[in-house]
């Protein structure tokens, strides 16, 4: 028996994660608008989303770290806006943001993971709009999974 695909394009600007149970925005922000966000810019972002009702939902929201560190597949050579590579699956157009930002916050930090480097780490919520700094806004799709983390070749699973 074939093996699921795990994004399925939904042809309305999104894109599904069988494995997650999660509705990704397609483009990420940088893409739709062309500008670069701050943590707030990205909040303000997914609730533009909301209030349009995109794709008929307004439950669109910045990812979980471990949601976004599940999008990162090595094997994945998907390009920047720069040309560079991110390992995020070639169902997403090319050109996006590397880093984007997740719910996460501490302090005047939020959390932000990177595509080029498969790391979260805190930034500055008040970072500069021009800091390459962009988000992708998900969705739960159905029940959430618990499984989080890739499993190695080992079979252990690598978690943060």
């Amino acid at each position: 028996m074939p093996e699921k695909e795990r994004f399925i394009d939904n042809g309305d600007g999104t894109l599904t994660d069988t494995r997650y149970n999660l509705m990704w925005l397609k483009q990420d922000s940088y893409q739709a608008r062309g500008k670069w966000c701050t943590w707030k810019g990205a909040n303000k972002f997914a609730q533009k989303l909301n209030d349009e009702k995109f794709a008929g939902y307004n439950d669109w929201r910045l990812p979980k770290k471990t949601e976004a560190r599940n999008l990162y597949e090595h094997e994945s050579k998907n390009t920047d806006f720069n040309g560079d590579i991110v390992h995020i699956d070639l169902k997403f157009p090319e050109g996006c943001g590397f880093t984007y930002w997740c719910d996460e916050e501490s302090g005047i930090n939020a959390m932000a993971y990177n595509f080029y480097s498969d790391r979260a780490y805190l930034v500055r919520r008040k970072i500069k709009d021009d800091s390459f700094m962009s988000c992708r806004p998900v969705r739960s799709s159905g029940p959430e999974v618990k499984k989080f983390g890739r499993v190695s070749e080992t079979g252990r699973s690598r978690r943060e």
